[in-house]
């Protein structure tokens, strides 16, 4: 499924942050020599795409970038723990975010409430042993250091990143106030699961119920391409699973099984992380509010309303 742009007039993410202004003319330039072949054409939407998720990851790159440096770099015995700099640093990374305005106020405050979800969690798994920060630290609460916030809150970071980049539309998305009950009964369990007995194939299966029909629409370049969202949901997962071995090679912090040399997480990590992915994708939805793909259409080929999608898009967004 496409979609031309508004009005059949190009137009580009970059004029969402003053920064990247200055390189639209630049883009449109190219963008009308790659539109002459369709080869040309498809190279360029290729790249864009890679680029605008590369955007889109920004916070996480720069933390992933810091634990490897760290991790390599950084002085044994320095008087500032190794943590504790993570922590400065993540910090001063979010402030620029926001001062560069690469970031809203509404979205650093998604961000914050997931820092603190995350943070919860982590307390409480170290508490029951399911992970370790081996490094000594200042600023932390109980066995975990508080950069550790900043690596959940980049999930939500580059969720709500792609989300503006690739101005998200959605054809037959979940009612809100079912995808929160869904993310509080995720999170519950990830606590509850140590004690009784773990609800977590019954949650894939309601994510299944609720998001199997649920298209996401997104702007690559002049028009929206289209995927299931649950394929999108578990694409994010696995580069997630990635960037946590990368976190452990590092270690940053460590599984038991790890403790005696590095090996590869384990890939059941990958539903956990699925179903974290949740959580962060509900509460970034709560602030911009999943807007209809307008003239989607349904197999029988009947156009679709947007009242019809139970969503109400935006104008002058």
């Amino acid at each position: 499924m496409q979609r031309p742009v508004r009005n059949g007039t190009p137009s580009s993410a970059a004029r969402l942050w003053a920064p990247l202004a200055r390189f639209i003319e630049a883009e449109a330039r190219i963008g009308a020599w790659a539109a002459r072949r369709s080869a040309t054409h498809a190279l360029y939407e290729f790249v864009r795409f890679g680029i605008k998720q590369g955007w889109a990851c920004l916070f996480g790159a720069l933390m992933l970038a810091l634990l490897i440096g760290t991790h390599l770099l950084y002085p044994k015995g320095a008087w500032l723990a190794r943590y504790d700099f993570l922590v400065i640093a993540a910090v001063a990374i979010q402030i620029a975010m926001l001062a560069c305005r690469l970031e809203t106020w509404e979205e650093a405050k998604v961000i914050l409430i997931f820092h603190g979800v995350g943070t919860a969690m982590e307390v409480f798994k170290t508490s029951v042993g399911s992970w370790i920060y081996p490094e000594a630290s200042l600023l932390r609460i109980g066995g975990v250091p508080l950069f550790t916030g900043f690596m959940y809150a980049a999930v939500g970071s580059y969720i709500a990143r792609a989300w503006r980049l690739f101005d998200f539309r959605f054809t037959r998305h979940p009612p809100l106030w079912a995808l929160v009950l869904l993310a509080v009964g995720i999170y519950v369990n990830f606590f509850a699961h140590h004690y009784v007995w773990d609800a977590r194939l019954a949650l894939f299966a309601l994510t299944a119920l609720l998001f199997g029909r649920c298209w996401i629409h997104f702007r690559v370049w002049q028009v929206h391409r289209r995927m299931p969202l649950l394929l999108g949901f578990a694409l994010v997962a696995l580069f997630i699973w990635f960037a946590e071995n990368i976190g452990t090679f590092t270690a940053a912090w460590m599984y038991p099984n790890q403790r005696h040399g590095w090996t590869l997480v384990t890939t059941a990590k990958l539903g956990a992380w699925f179903l974290l992915m949740i959580i962060s994708y509900v509460l970034v939805a709560l602030v911009n509010r999943p807007q209809a793909m307008v003239g989607a259409q349904t197999k029988s080929g009947d156009r679709v309303s947007e009242r019809s999608l139970g969503l109400q898009a935006q104008s002058g967004r």
